[in-house]
């Protein structure tokens, strides 16, 4: 069995003396997990960051063996991010995330598009954080656990839209909460494409993302908690005024 497919690096660790195990998300074959020899040495280590670009070949016996990757650099990241704490925070929090939510070998080609662009984003600098927020909802609608933002799940008004069930993940208009306002999760307008986003926007977006992460997605995958990295980001967001 073999392949070949370009994908980006989430994880590394160390296997055997000199041999590492990988996990990059592809755009073809999805998370996938395999050897590289010689990962250890000086030449390849380098090369293997969270975030670099690799052309990849994937070889194995069968196919559901962890087997072998050759690889080519096409674009690291890492290095570009270093002196930028806020940008790193966000490349580890999309690598870590992406590792931890995706099953293996099951493409996703929206969502790797999207995640190539949010990694290439932080590279860039600039004003990323709104980015990252669609990217996490983009993340939990691919995985099963997208908010439905459309109408009123009480009214069905398309109308002041101003919460959403922590439950549904249904939107929720001022009058339909009524009572149960205090219940609901704040709905940010800048999630229903409503002007600028301001940073207590972004910080309401990213408690709505973090709650269904946390309490629906996370015990959907053995009830795991959450990676740091993602709490990590959220706080360095805050604490520099951009969420």
């Amino acid at each position: 069995m073999d392949w070949r497919d370009e994908g980006v690096l989430l994880s590394v660790r160390g296997h055997g003396e000199s041999a590492a195990i990988i996990e990059v998300f592809t755009a073809a074959h999805g998370r996938h997990a395999g050897v590289v020899r010689g990962g250890a040495s000086r030449r390849i280590a380098p090369i293997l960051q969270p975030g670099a670009q690799l052309a990849l070949t994937w070889r194995a016996r069968l196919e559901d063996h962890i087997g072998a990757f050759t690889i080519e650099p096409i674009r690291e990241r890492a290095s570009a991010v270093l002196s930028d704490r806020l940008a790193l925070a966000g490349l580890n929090a999309v690598a870590t995330l992406l590792a931890f939510a995706l099953p293996e070998r099951e493409a996703h080609p929206a969502l790797y598009r999207t995640s190539i662009a949010m990694f290439d984003a932080l590279v860039a600098g600039g004003d990323w954080p709104l980015a990252y927020l669609r990217w996490e909802m983009l993340l939990l609608e691919e995985l099963g656990f997208g908010l439905d933002l459309t109408s009123c799940a009480v009214t069905g008004t398309r109308d002041d839209l101003a919460y959403v069930s922590p439950k549904t993940g249904r939107a929720v208009s001022r009058d339909g909460a009524g009572d149960w306002a205090d219940r609901l999760l704040p709905l940010p307008p800048v999630l229903l494409g409503q002007g600028p986003a301001t940073a207590e926007e972004l910080a309401a977006g990213l408690r709505l993302t973090g709650h269904f992460l946390d309490r629906h997605l996370a015990p959907a995958l053995g009830q795991r908690p959450l990676p740091e990295a993602r709490r990590r980001l959220v706080a360095a967001l805050m604490k520099a005024g951009r969420a």
